[in-house]
């Protein structure tokens, strides 16, 4: 029996059209965890899958836009120092995302990347990802506070 998978199973993802035994087709049939593999339900998951791919499409471009704009800005960050321009304290992927909210990009801390937080002045390149195709390399400014 041929069916399509509604939900994860095992090793295949949810769209995916596999053959099962009838007595398990009819048990995730039941259970809703997939439907028969009709001819109307093909033409349908293509359509959708279609729509799909059009979408995510769609959010890709708009993602390398914002990469676009996002690489052209630097975010400056005032940090106190001591001797020898040495930071007290340091800048975390948290201070990095409030900075990137208040400037109007909504991104989670999570989806940016850094070794180690930065603890020295200068200019540091952080990797952000806006799409899991899409990384933006931002510019962080590490400044003394006056």
């Amino acid at each position: 029996m041929k069916i399509i998978l509604n939900t994860k199973l095992k090793n295949h993802q949810p769209g995916s059209i596999i053959d099962v035994k009838d007595g398990y087709g009819t048990y995730l049939i039941t259970k809703g965890d997939a439907v028969a593999a009709t001819t109307g339900n093909i033409n349908h998951l293509n359509k959708t899958n279609a729509e799909n791919a059009l979408q995510e499409e769609l959010l890709i471009k708009d993602m390398e836009d914002l990469k676009k704009k996002m690489e052209k800005e630097k975010f400056s960050f005032k940090v106190k120092t001591g001797d020898k321009d040495q930071v007290f304290g340091s800048v975390t992927t948290k201070k990095i995302a409030e900075v990137l909210n208040e400037k109007g990009y909504k991104i989670d801390k999570k989806k940016i990347s850094l070794d180690h937080d930065i603890v020295s002045l200068g200019t540091h390149v952080v990797d952000v990802e806006l799409h899991k195709k899409v990384h933006a390399q931002i510019k962080v400014e590490v400044v003394k506070e006056r």
